[in-house]
């Protein structure tokens, strides 16, 4: 691990950004890819979707259930938590801004109503380079709003299934950088946009390649890395790592 971010800090940088200080999200080298063979890894990317989560939801049906009885004899309020994220996805050029966002979806965790200014915040910090290096990303340690069945649905990545619903319904995919919220991409510097330029995804390189030692640049470094150089060969490569990743703790988040 130490080798692989001994690599990352010394390249991320200068051979991604390049020089660009302003990004179009729509016009950056991963949204104006082109070709058969482009479109041949769209297809064939669309159809692993739709086939794994077919397969994973009729699988894990009767777990989701459980979980979803879990949450509401733990605290008040509904299993499912639904949020607004971006969806990141070239087809939407030109569109309106309330139409680039989905409705997110996963496992209840916090408490019923909890303040989301408390999240704001931290990621306005982690975004500026303010917040500690070691914390989760996109998760706040040690949460108090966090309920007793969240925290082991955190801990195992098991509040990430219903985004299997998401990718059914083609707002996401298996691999990609992760929905941003729409407050957090306020604060993004230009050249952040690019990750977004792909369909967003459930896991990605920055889960499978350090995670909680990473700083936001670097988580960033990697979504963009990932959009400019993706292949069906590497999803699957993702997809095997994540496994690993889930099981030790650094899962998708």
């Amino acid at each position: 691990m130490a080798t692989k971010l001994a690599h990352l800090r010394s390249a991320r940088v200068m051979p991604l950004w390049g020089h660009a200080s302003t990004v179009d999200i729509w016009h950056t080298p991963s949204a104006t890819k082109v070709g058969s063979g482009a479109t041949a890894y769209r297809i064939a990317k669309r159809l692993f979707d739709l086939v794994l989560a077919t397969v994973l939801l009729t699988l894990l049906a009767p777990l989701m259930a459980l979980i979803a009885f879990a949450i509401v004899l733990d605290s008040r309020g509904p299993a499912l938590f639904v949020q607004k994220r971006v969806r990141g996805d070239q087809s939407l050029r030109g569109t309106r801004p309330e139409e680039q966002v989905f409705d997110f979806f996963k496992f209840r965790t916090m408490s019923h109503h909890a303040d989301p200014a408390i999240h704001q915040e931290y990621m306005r910090r982690l975004i500026h380079g303010d917040a500690e290096k070691g914390n989760n990303l996109y998760k706040i340690e040690n949460d108090p709003r966090v309920t007793r069945v969240g925290r082991f649905l955190r801990k195992t990545s098991l509040d990430e299934l219903p985004q299997l619903i998401n990718i059914l319904r083609g707002e996401m995919t298996f691999v990609g950088p992760r929905p941003a919220i729409p407050y957090e991409v306020t604060h993004y510097k230009p050249h952040y946009l690019e990750r977004l330029t792909v369909t967003q995804g459930l896991t990605g390189l920055w889960q499978v390649m350090g995670r909680n030692e990473l700083s936001f640049e670097e988580m960033v470094a990697l979504d963009v890395q990932y959009a400019r150089g993706r292949s069906f060969l590497g999803d699957i490569k993702i997809l095997l790592a994540t496994i690993p990743a889930v099981l030790i703790g650094r899962g998708v988040c």
